[in-house]
């Protein structure tokens, strides 16, 4: 039985260190993707079973990217193998680079993802009721997939429709990326589909990509969020948790870190504040927030509580390098109570 699935890309990521990605001789390869990140921390750090929905190209750098997510813990079962046309024509697998930023110099993250294996999905490759059927609890699914090509928002739709109908769970991180959607009708196609899908979850993680009229538009300071999400709730009618993170980058290596959440049950609650974090590794800290969250509401944990389990999960993400968590639930569950850096003996 699996826990949690998540439906997306995960691409072959190309770390150069403390370098640059323009001047690297040698790099570092993990593996990630924003929906993918999100199980890997709920098996690895949470001890769930899940799964992952996607596809790669069947070459050895697909089974590569497989090796990597079978070392995460996650299931493979669930990967749909694209042939191989030996220079990647009909399809490919993602690649993408990303400096980690110093200081003044932000992160950088170079993409290259266009005709992947997984962009290519279309409505009926997957058969979603036997995927729910097997005691499924929760799926998860985002913007970064539903942006990936004219036909995964699609896609999206067809698994969350199922996600309902076997009484799962539902949540869905808007997680705008422009690249995505330059040529594709850019910000204003982005949030029709973000808010078509939104409107179909019961939890929506980044929900302030949501504010305002376009994604990425708004600057929300602290005082204004939870009107915000006010106001995302209004065009989410069906949604039992906003959930969002905070974050202020004075420094590329120090960010203040916090989180906020609404639910029609407790209203407005914000999570624990840590200010003037030290960030090693900010990718994927968001979707470290959308596993410890996930985790505490699947426990029932309560919304204040969850969110303390993703702002410290999230934080544990950005302490290493690469997307995805190297934390451990008792480095979590100490940070939750108020633990502090000291060495352990």
């Amino acid at each position: 039985m699996t826990d949690v699935v998540a439906l997306g890309e995960v691409m072959l990521r190309f770390d150069p260190g403390e370098g640059r990605i323009s001047t690297a001789r040698t790099f570092h390869v993990w593996e990630g993707g924003g929906e993918y990140n999100v199980v890997r921390g709920l098996r690895r750090c949470f001890g769930l079973r899940t799964a992952v929905v996607t596809a790669l190209a069947d070459n050895a750098v697909g089974r590569l990217v497989e090796d990597l997510i079978l070392q995460g813990g996650v299931d493979t079962s669930l990967i749909r193998w694209a042939p191989d046309d030996g220079i990647g024509r009909s399809a490919r697998n993602g690649l993408n680079f990303v400096e980690r930023g110093y200081g003044i110099r932000g992160a950088l993250g170079v993409s290259d993802r266009a005709h992947t294996a997984v962009s290519q999905l279309r409505e009926g490759d997957v058969d979603w009721d036997a995927v729910f059927s097997a005691g499924v609890r929760w799926f998860h699914t985002g913007g970064i997939f539903a942006g990936l090509s004219d036909t995964t928002p699609a896609v999206a739709d067809e698994a969350m429709a199922a996600a309902r109908r076997h009484g799962v769970t539902v949540s869905y991180d808007p997680n705008h990326r422009p690249s995505l959607w330059a040529g594709r009708g850019g910000a204003d196609a982005a949030r029709e589909v973000d808010l078509r899908l939104a409107r179909k979850a019961d939890v929506v993680v980044g929900a302030l990509g949501l504010a305002g009229t376009r994604p990425g538009q708004t600057r929300v300071g602290a005082d204004e969020v939870a009107d915000a999400l006010a106001g995302v709730a209004a065009l989410l009618p069906g949604a039992k948790v906003l959930a969002t993170t905070l974050r202020e980058v004075p420094s590329a290596g120090v960010n203040d870190w916090s989180s906020a959440a609404w639910s029609a049950e407790t209203g407005f609650v914000t999570g624990p504040r840590m200010p003037a974090l030290h960030v090693l590794d900010r990718i994927g800290s968001g979707d470290g927030f959308a596993a410890g969250l996930i985790h505490g509401l699947l426990e029932g944990a309560g919304l204040e509580r969850a969110l303390a389990y993703g702002t410290a999960h999230g934080a544990l993400t950005m302490t290493t390098p690469g997307d995805v968590s190297m934390a451990s639930l008792a480095e979590v569950e100490a940070l939750v109570a108020g633990g502090s850096a000291h060495v352990r003996r």
